[in-house]
């Protein structure tokens, strides 16, 4: 191989291996590289005016946060299996022992609601009803008794029904 414009010593001739002549157009570059052109911008490229010229566009660089399927499988599975839990001993006869498996179940449901809860706040999913997490705003009273009636209610007609089994 010939070694370039570069790889030659200063002050040595640069030789091709064709005639032995030197190279024409030697002084074109300087040790450190092409002369300085005037106004710094060649013309090969668009001009300073013509690179932007609509407006800025901001992109969001890190993926956008959801709930993944990963995510969701432990949590529909530990629902799946405490809400048959709770409703096998009040369809079927299970003896003295249906009201404590139901009850467990009835556990197990809420615990998979308090988890699936907590991933979608992770992620930024809110209650309908209730403002962004990180907003500064408040969410309405009226809201907020609506939900705990809603939570009230079901849990007292759950227990009613398990107890009912004894």
């Amino acid at each position: 191989m010939e070694a370039g414009p570069r790889d030659t010593a200063e002050g040595t001739e640069q030789v091709t291996t064709d005639r032995g002549e030197p190279e024409e157009g030697d002084g074109l570059l300087s040790p450190d590289g092409p002369d300085e052109i005037q106004g710094g911008v060649t013309a090969d490229g668009p001009g300073p005016d013509e690179m932007f010229a609509g407006p800025e566009v901001e992109v969001e660089l890190r993926p956008q946060r959801r709930l993944r399927i990963w995510q969701l499988a432990p949590i529909v599975a530990l629902a799946a299996v405490g809400s048959l839990m709770f409703a096998f001993p009040l369809a079927f006869d299970f003896g003295d022992s249906g009201a404590v498996v139901a009850m467990l179940g009835l556990l197990i449901c809420c615990c998979a609601a308090g988890w699936g809860t907590t991933a979608a706040r992770r992620v930024g999913y809110t209650w309908p009803g209730f403002p962004q997490r990180g907003s500064g705003g408040r969410p309405d009273w009226r809201v907020v008794i609506a939900y705990s009636l809603v939570v009230g209610v079901v849990a007292v007609l759950a227990v009613y029904r398990v107890a009912r089994l004894r």
